[in-house]
Formats: structure tokens, C-alpha cells, sequence
């Protein structure tokens, strides 16, 4: 096994094409990480730290802005503007046929056009959230009071930010390797290690090592369970039935179409962590107003997801419901079992067509429900061990696990499959 590590390894180095889209990713990833530490000026870092250290939702953005929320660089709201405009086209494709049609029917054309509108609606909505987060802060006294000059200034300088990463991880996904908005979110978690792990370090208590050991456990546990249920699949036989053309004899043979239990990936947990932004921001906003009642009903709602298990009970019907949501999008059984009879393969003991489809429906359905349930426990787990420990971190430490192994194993299945096909 080592030695055939060893050998992908040269194969990385030695192809040119492979050596030249890894360094891509890395130079900008480098860029990435230059332009999360340029600051919008005027910043009170006392007030921004204890601003943070009291809103976990917060602490949500940093892992979507790479770290840029926390020193409030020109970044600070990262790729949640392009994200939200992801979700926001998914569900027009329930909505409006001719979106699903273009989504799914058209091939690569079609995606590419239905990514294109996801790309003019970030525009918008990266000035709607940089808009909302700047008057957040101001009110919170993190950021001074500003002329209209100098907010609008602000506004297109964070809004350009998020348009700006949008663009780098759309060149990363072309030009690179992996999926470029998931590589720019995992190394926004991985900066953040060193300065974790010095708190670690800085604020060791032996009092405290069960707890620490417990900490490893569960996010051993994680990584495990992440890796099993990413590789986990359902075999469903297919056999293709035996044609005669002229002297030849084709099909005839028996193979396995893999149904993934976890076919939505990590994109199930960013979703959710976007759509819990929203409700936490506008509370937030909402309870500076003048007007006592709206004041009074704002407060009441940030207080109450505030509460780690109210926030969790949320959390996790949304991971859930998000993994069925995309798993929808992204695996259709009508379609397939129409590729299927097209190409004369069918599932032995299972009628062609509508059967078919059925057929795959209801299973999909059903090992859906354990990547969900598995999604959406490891979601709130940290929630749960935070409750138990009193350790605010392992909040946000257990949701950019979860993420960046999931990245982590994508990008490796992707180097991999490229180094098979120049390795044949």
C-alpha cells in the first residue's frame, strides 16, 4: 500500500498537467489567505473579540469567510454570499421547470448556464449581506461611525471581497483541481489550526486531560465515520442484455450500479450552516430597533437560537433535510432507469421503465435516511459534547472536521483518478 502511495506520489510530480493544476491551487490558496488578512479599517479588536466570543453564528461566517470575519478583512463574508445564491437556484429548480430541464437535460451547457445565474445572483446578495453586516457591526460599536461615502465605500470593498473569492474558487475549480469554494472553505479551517492548537497549548490544564482525551475520541470517531459513510455504497445488479449485430455479440454481461448512502457529500452541512446565518443576522439587527415590540421580538429570538439546543434541534433537521433535498437533484431514478432501458440493461427481477424507477426510488430513499441521520448527529455531536464539557470550541472545531475531511477525501479521489489515467 505504501509503495503504491509512493508511486502516485512521483506520478503527481512528474506530470506536467497534474504538477501545474496542484501548484494553481496552491498559489491561490496563497492569494486567498493574503487578501482574508487586509482589514477594513477602523476596527475595535476588543469589542470585535467579545462580539464573537458571544455569537456562535458568527463564528459560522469565519469558517465560510476563511478566517476574514474574525479581523473583519475585505473578505469578512467570504463565499456565503455565492453559497446562498447556490441554495437559492437549487430551489428555483423545484420551482420552475425550466431550470430543473436546464439543470439536468442539457448537459454541460445547461449547468454551465444554471452556474452562470448563480454567479449573477451573488452579485446582489454579496451587497444585501455586506449592507447588513456592516450596519451589525456599526451598531455593536466594532466599527465606527461611517460617512455615507465612506459606509458605501465599505459596502462595495466587502462585497467585491465575495465576488472577488467567488472568482478565485471558479478558477481553482477550472484551472485546478478539486472543487474550488470547498478548497477555499477548508483552507480557512486549516489556518486557524496553528492558533487553536497554541490555545490548546497556552491554556493546558491537567485538571482537564479526560476531557482532552475524550475530545481526540470524538474526533477520531468522526473522521472514521466520515471516511465509512463517504465510501459506503449499495450495489444494485444490472445486467445488459445479449444483442447479435451482424456477426458480433454484444452485451450479455452482469455489473453493479453504486448507489452512494451518502450522495450529497459535505454540501448538506454548508447549506444548513448558511440558511442558520440568516435568522441569527436579522434577529441580531432587528433587536437595535427603535420600535419597543419588534425590539422586544428580535432580542426574544436571538436569545432563543442563542440556545445551543434549540440551535441544534435546527440544525439538524436541516442537515437532514438538506441531504434529501440535494441528494433529489443530484440523483434522478427516472432519468436513470430511462438511461437504463435506452442502453438495454435492466435490474434482474425488476420490470424496465416506471418499476425501475421505483425501485431505485425507494431504495435511495431508504439509505438516504442513514447518511442523513449520520450527517445530522455528527452535526450536532460537538453541540453535545460542548453542553457536556463546557468547551465553547469543539462547537465550531466539530462542524470544520466534518467539512475537511470530506474535502480532504473529494481531493483525493480526484488526484487519484487523474494519476490512474496517465498511470494506464
Amino acid at each position: 500500500m505504501l509503495e503504491s502511495f509512493l508511486r502516485k506520489v512521483k506520478l503527481v510530480f512528474e506530470d506536467e498537467t497534474l504538477r501545474t493544476r496542484i501548484l494553481f491551487v496552491l498559489a491561490a490558496l496563497v492569494v486567498f489567505r493574503f487578501l482574508a488578512a487586509i482589514p477594513i479599517p477602523g476596527i475595535n479588536a476588543a469589542q470585535l473579540e467579545a462580539f464573537l466570543a458571544n455569537n456562535q453564528f458568527l463564528g459560522l461566517l469565519n469558517i465560510f469567510s476563511g478566517g476574514g470575519f474574525s479581523n473583519l478583512s475585505i473578505m469578512m463574508i467570504g463565499v456565503a454570499p455565492y453559497i446562498t445564491a447556490s441554495i437559492v437556484m437549487q430551489l428555483m429548480t423545484v420551482l420552475i421547470p425550466k431550470l430543473k430541464e436546464m439543470y439536468q437535460e442539457e448537459g454541460d451547457a445547461g449547468r454551465q448556464r444554471f452556474m452562470q445565474y448563480s454567479r449573477y445572483l451573488t452579485v446582489p446578495l454579496a451587497f444585501i449581506q455586506g449592507f447588513g453586516f456592516l450596519l451589525l457591526l456599526q451598531q455593536n460599536g466594532i466599527v465606527p461611525e461611517l460617512t455615507l461615502l465612506g459606509f458605501i465605500t465599505n459596502v462595495i470593498v466587502i462585497a467585491a471581497g465575495a465576488i472577488l473569492l467567488m472568482w478565485i474558487g471558479e478558477l481553482v475549480s477550472e484551472f485546478g483541481i478539486g472543487n474550488g469554494i470547498s478548497l477555499l472553505i477548508f483552507a480557512g479551517i486549516v489556518a486557524g489550526l496553528p492558533s487553536a492548537i497554541s490555545q490548546l497549548i497556552f491554556s493546558f490544564d491537567v485538571a482537564q486531560i479526560p476531557v482532552y482525551v475524550a475530545f481526540t475520541a470524538a474526533a477520531a470517531v468522526i473522521i472514521s465515520g466520515v471516511v465509512f459513510i463517504t465510501e459506503a455504497e449499495r450495489p444494485i445488479p444490472v445486467t445488459y442484455a445479449r444483442r447479435v449485430r451482424g456477426s458480433k455479440v454484444l452485451g450479455g454481461i452482469s455489473t453493479y450500479l453504486p448507489l452512494r448512502v451518502n450522495q450529497a457529500g459535505v454540501m448538506p452541512i454548508i447549506f444548513a450552516l448558511s440558511i442558520l446565518l440568516f435568522p441569527q443576522m436579522i434577529a441580531t439587527f432587528l433587536a437595535q430597533s427603535n420600535i419597543p415590540f419588534i425590539a422586544a421580538g428580535a432580542s426574544a429570538v436571538a436569545s432563543g437560537l442563542a440556545n445551543n439546543w434549540i440551535y441544534g434541534g435546527f440544525y439538524f433537521l436541516l442537515v437532514v433535510v438538506f441531504t434529501y433535498f440535494y441528494t433529489a437533484i443530484t440523483f434522478e431514478p427516472n432519468q436513470v432507469a430511462k438511461n437504463l432501458q435506452k442502453n438495454g440493461a435492466f435490474i434482474p427481477g425488476v420490470r424496465p421503465g416506471g418499476t425501475t424507477a421505483e425501485y431505485l426510488g425507494n431504495i435511495i430513499t431508504r439509505i438516504t435516511l442513514v447518511g442523513a441521520l449520520f450527517l445530522g448527529t455528527l452535526a450536532v455531536l460537538p453541540i453535545i459534547l460542548q453542553g457536556l464539557t463546557g468547551i465553547t470550541a469543539i462547537t465550531i472545531g466539530g462542524t470544520a472536521l466534518l467539512i475537511a475531511v470530506s474535502v480532504v477525501l473529494d481531493l483525493v479521489k480526484k488526484i487519484d483518478a487523474q494519476t490512474s489515467i496517465r498511470e494506464y
